[in-house]
């Protein structure tokens, strides 16, 4: 590539050493300097090629290039060659450290000021001498500033990398808290209904000879709940259950009927909540049951924490699915993407939710402020 060190800096090496070929070749002797001979040519080598080198041995690279300049000046060729050391220190000062960076300005200063001296009367002036002094202390200044700057730079990204790796790790932790706490509340419905049945298996076996009618309503109620128990089984499929207890409790877990009792307790929070219920409530398998009740929950809680005072939860009980929707007004003062920030777990909790019955999800905020909730969650479908 073509960025690399490798490639960079013998191309800038070789560059240099043209412009010292060049300058040797258009540049006549004057004022007592010495003819350009091949010397001349084998010290612009010893001028330019070291910067090749500069970033694994950058004082050895120094000492070769400082060294050919002196050697140069004393013996008076033409095309002082000055910029081959600024530009060695300023590779040195990019590409090393400080002390290295230190060493490198001093004795390129001082080598300068040797250079400059042994020039031959009426080839510099002190203008001469400013215009070194300058491009030494610019030259030490440039590479200094620009690693410094790149080290900056470095640890931004670092740091943005880590704060990336960090968000990741507690967004997946969040989903696998989210997905545990799944597995449990289903475990109570799956193990309800184990235990009708099994209730319901030891009536009709007790009453099976006696009772004929009773025991064909035990099997009726066993056979519904089953096909229940089998739909919340194929809607738990993919999701894997490594760590947590599971509560010991036969008790159902909360549906869409607790809905005004969950109302009631929002209130007593400082929300005010209204519920609208279109269609007709029939048989809602219980997986949905739990996960609309879970949704609307969490949309309440996150509008308490903040939204306004105010909410409407609308409930649509449709043929093939369950729809609802929960929303709520923009608190004073309120900032339209701090709700999306602080309630993303939540968010990722009712994707889950919504992700394991095949439904879908939309929560995002509202035009005037506020936030809006809606989910759709089918009776029969599977996990998507």
């Amino acid at each position: 590539m073509l960025g690399e060190p490798r490639v960079v800096d013998p191309t800038i090496a070789g560059l240099l050493l043209a412009m010292m070929v060049a300058g040797l070749l258009s540049k006549a002797p004057t004022h007592g300097q010495h003819p350009n001979d091949v010397w001349a040519y084998v010290l612009a080598v010893g001028l330019a090629l070291p910067y090749a080198s500069h970033r694994r041995a950058p004082l050895i690279s120094l000492t070769v290039v400082l060294g050919s300049l002196l050697v140069y000046a004393a013996i008076g060729y033409a095309a002082f060659p000055g910029v081959n050391a600024f530009v060695l220190l300023f590779g040195i000062s990019l590409h090393s450290e400080r002390f290295r960076a230190g060493v490198a300005f001093a004795a390129t200063a001082l080598s300068l000021v040797v250079a400059v001296a042994l020039q031959p009367a009426g080839v510099v002036d002190r203008s001469s001498a400013i215009s070194a002094a300058l491009g030494t202390v610019i030259a030490w200044l440039g590479g200094e500033n620009l690693r410094q700057r790149r080290a900056r730079w470095a640890g931004l990204r670092e740091r943005n990398e880590l704060l990336e790796r960090e968000r990741e790790d507690r967004a997946r932790q969040a989903v696998l808290e989210e997905r545990l706490r799944i597995a449990r509340e289903m475990h109570d419905v799956v193990a309800h209904a184990m235990s009708v049945i099994a209730v319901q298996a030891g009536v009709g076996s007790h009453v099976g000879l006696t009772q004929p009618a009773e025991a064909q309503q035990s099997l009726a109620t066993i056979e519904t709940t089953a096909r229940s128990a089998l739909v919340e089984m194929r809607r738990m499929l993919g999701v894997l259950r490594s760590a947590g207890d599971a509560p010991n409790t036969t008790a159902p877990a909360p549906g869409l009927r607790d809905v005004p009792e969950l109302i009631r307790q929002v209130e007593q929070g400082g929300l005010s909540a209204k519920l609208q219920i279109t269609g007709a409530a029939g048989e809602v398998p219980p997986g949905v049951d739990l996960s609309a009740y879970r949704i609307i929950q969490e949309a309440l809680t996150n509008a308490i924490k903040h939204g306004g005072p105010n909410a409407q939860i609308t409930l649509d009980y449709g043929e093939a699915a369950v729809s609802v929707e929960v929303t709520n007004d923009a608190a004073p003062h309120h900032d339209r993407g701090q709700h999306v920030v602080a309630a993303g777990h939540g968010i990722i909790g009712m994707r889950e939710r919504v992700a394991l019955c095949g439904g879908d999800l939309s929560a995002n905020p509202r035009p005037g402020g506020g936030f809006r909730v809606a989910a759709r969650l089918p009776y029969e479908s599977g996990p998507s």
